[in-house]
């Protein structure tokens, strides 16, 4: 049985429900923790959710101080680089994640964030900003664009960071140089008070089909792609694959012990058992990363 929809028109819904929706929906969302300077040499840092990186060449991330709900008004952060086109986009992870959150805190304009949330400044090689120690990565960046997007409460402005230097802290660095991704312990915002982390439980990979074409789930038996058993996931694996199953293929998985025994235990009048058993078996071959294997199964019936 297919879920049910609900359908919304965001025209219908006050903006902190929209604002609801949207930000439990688009979600984990990394964060921007942005230090930024005033015209007189007065430091802010604020992170920001609404971010991420836009272009690798040249560098671009794009962050987005929206206007308050609340009261429509612009944060310090937006007026900064309005003034000094530079801010140093700090990457967070779970060692800082409650420090950076304090920083969002509202203060007046001109209090130091740094010194309310006891995160120490670093001087950066290239822009005016200071770095934040603590960031495992910090990515000093020179303004090249604001674009507004509305005057209305909750509109964003994104700002156009061109990254033009790269700090790292060495020690979440793999054997050849590169940021291990189970080193870096990052956290992500969702909805509300909610954050993710990413913990090595939580990491897993999926095969980009960048060297081959996958023959895709139209080619899969009708059978597979109505399965009981198989999940959409299942399918885009076996979907990803570069080649049908060949007659060799075939022919060894028609010899497996395992596979005989299934179809000795059933009849031509049960096919709809032996049809899940295949497909029990095609997902514990895929959970042993044994795609081919699984994907000769499929056409046995």
């Amino acid at each position: 049985m297919a879920n049910a929809i609900r359908t919304i028109d965001p025209a219908t819904l006050t903006t902190p429900q929209l604002q609801a929706y949207l930000q439990f929906a688009i979600a984990p969302r990394p964060i921007c923790f942005a230090s930024t300077i005033n015209k007189e040499g007065q430091v802010n840092l604020s992170p920001f959710s609404f971010f991420n990186l836009f272009s690798t060449r040249p560098p671009i991330c794009i962050f987005s101080p929206s206007r308050r709900v609340r009261d429509n008004t612009t944060k310090h952060s937006l007026h900064n680089v309005q003034q000094v086109p530079e801010v140093v986009i700090n990457i967070v992870n779970y060692a800082m994640v409650r420090q950076t959150s304090l920083a969002s805190t509202d203060y007046p304009e001109g209090v130091n964030e740094f010194e309310k949330t006891g995160f120490t400044m670093e001087a950066s090689q290239l822009v005016r900003p200071p770095r934040v120690r603590e960031a495992p990565v910090q990515l000093e960046c020179r303004v090249t664009e604001i674009k507004e997007l509305g005057t209305q409460p909750g509109a964003g402005n994104l700002v156009f960071a061109e990254v033009i230097m790269i700090h790292i802290q060495e020690e979440i660095l793999d054997t050849n140089g590169m940021i291990d991704q189970m080193k870096i312990d990052l956290v992500a915002r969702l909805g509300a008070n909610w954050y993710s982390r990413v913990t090595p439980e939580s990491l897993f990979e999926v095969e980009k089909p960048l060297r081959t074409m996958g023959i895709g789930v139209d080619a899969l038996p009708a059978v597979a792609r109505h399965s009981t058993v198989l999940t959409g996931n299942d399918l885009g694996l076996l979907g990803n694959a570069a080649n049908l199953p060949t007659p060799e293929m075939l022919q060894k998985v028609r010899e497996d012990p395992e596979i005989k025994f299934i179809f000795s235990q059933t009849n031509e009048n049960e096919r709809s058992l032996i049809r899940v058993q295949l497909h029990r078996l095609v997902k514990r071959m895929l959970d042993e990363g044994k795609t081919d294997t699984a994907l000769a199964i499929l056409w046995l019936e």
